[in-house]
């Protein structure tokens, strides 16, 4: 297996790749931060549920959401790299697509939407647009 330089990217690859062939379900191999921003599009209407999976290894089950028979994901971009990190204040967390989108970020108290960090008026790492 090669060695990934961002597994963050790599799961939100293979979340878009899934979601644009059409599959049902994909897997992806589990960290926490993973499992977090899976929670969170999963709240957001983007997945229908995931599950963790023990067993030689430990992975994410999840399952994109269609409706009829179209992805409700449209398109998503990896906003912060371990090259070059983005940081946003509480005032700066960006609107995605006015409004129809969500950004998600890791601040001090977790990985959440921009929506939830706006309100609880924190800033922190933004790491995605999903629209």
């Amino acid at each position: 297996m090669a060695v990934l330089t961002d597994p963050i990217a790599d799961f939100l690859t293979r979340f878009k790749n899934a979601c644009r062939a059409g599959n049902e379900e994909f897997t992806a191999p589990y960290s926490k931060i993973k499992a977090d921003i899976a929670r969170i599009l999963t709240e957001e209407g983007y997945l229908w549920n995931y599950e963790v999976v023990t067993g030689k290894r430990t992975e994410l089950k999840l399952k994109p959401k269609f409706v009829d028979g179209r992805p409700v994901l449209t398109d998503l971009k990896r906003v912060s790299t371990p090259g070059r990190r983005h940081y946003v204040g509480a005032n700066e967390v960006p609107r995605v697509m006015s409004g129809l989108g969500i950004s998600i970020l890791s601040t001090s108290k977790g990985v959440m939407s921009g929506g939830n960090a706006k309100r609880q008026k924190l800033g922190g790492e933004l790491l995605a647009n999903v629209w």
